[in-house]
């Protein structure tokens, strides 16, 4: 029977299990946007976070893509209305 000369490292043994411990992230859904973010953080798309504005998105955008943005805001909660949600 073979024997192995040398024992694996614990770090050796710990990387050829951490297929293990791999997790997909769980996702939630924005209620103002519908965009998928990570549960308990801030949307980037829109800013809010439980329902209050925490950072102006439109701040550091040119007037055009302002304008544009808050379209893509209005059509978004128009949908979310007709959905009921």
């Amino acid at each position: 029977m073979a024997v192995p000369k040398n024992n694996h490292t614990s770090s050796r043994k710990n990387r050829r299990r951490m297929h293990l411990y791999v997790r997909s992230t769980a996702l939630a859904i924005c209620p103002k946007c519908k965009k998928s973010l990570r549960p308990h953080t801030v949307c980037l798309s829109c800013g809010f976070y439980k329902g209050k504005e925490v950072i102006n998105v439109f701040k550091k955008l040119t007037k055009k893509e302002q304008k544009q943005k808050q379209k893509e805001i209005k059509t978004a909660e128009k949908e979310n209305k007709k959905q009921g949600i």
